[in-house]
């Protein structure tokens, strides 16, 4: 028994250095945000949507949602415009995320591996909605971030399109952030015009 403690405190010393992955995302204050908060706004989103989810494993969803990004804290995050050419992201995170699990007990190890690539691999429909959640989630903090004058908001306009379509639910939040990116877009514009 406590060689099982021991191995889970040496793996949360490691899965600490989350909170100090950074994004390219921006905080209302303007502060860059950490993976690790991301994540969490990921998991509350995900709580707070949860009666519009329908029939699904909420707890099996909600343990994608903490895991997904774990890969993460060895070396760091991929900005959403980079993703697109990185092809051997998923690959480094999953073999990021072997090593950060290497002290826990074989099978923790194996359950958290396999709800990497459940989400990786889009096998089921919790999967899907967490990758889904977490695109909104990342607009949704593009769009309320106190970013950088020359932040491009009309990324967001395409960012995750694919992932958020499906889901009847995602596609109406999808609706209403690009709405909102729209509107950013518009004042961003308006800012840059030289005053008279």
């Amino acid at each position: 028994m406590s060689d099982k403690i021991k191995g889970a405190l040496d793996f949360l010393r490691h899965a600490e250095r989350l909170k100090d992955v950074l994004r390219s995302s921006h905080t209302s204050q303007g502060r860059t945000e950490s993976t690790a908060e991301h994540t969490w706004r990921l998991c509350l989103m995900a709580m707070t949507l949860e009666s519009e989810l329908g029939e699904i494993d909420f707890a099996r969803l909600l343990k994608i949602a903490v895991i997904h990004d774990l890969g993460e804290a060895l070396h760091g995050d991929v900005p959403a415009p980079d993703a697109v050419h990185a092809t051997d992201k998923a690959a480094r995170e999953r073999q990021d995320l072997q090593t950060l699990l290497a002290p826990l007990e074989p099978e923790v190890r194996q359950h958290f591996l396999a709800l990497w690539d459940e989400y990786d691999q889009l096998t089921s429909r919790e999967a899907r909605l967490v990758k889904g959640l977490d695109k909104l989630e990342t607009i949704l903090q593009h769009n309320q971030g106190r970013n950088p004058a020359d932040f491009d908001f009309a990324f967001n306009l395409n960012y995750g399109k694919g992932y958020t379509s499906a889901e009847p639910l995602l596609a109406a939040i999808r609706q209403l952030l690009d709405e909102d990116t729209q509107h950013q877009v518009l004042k961003q514009a308006a800012q840059a015009l030289p005053r008279s």
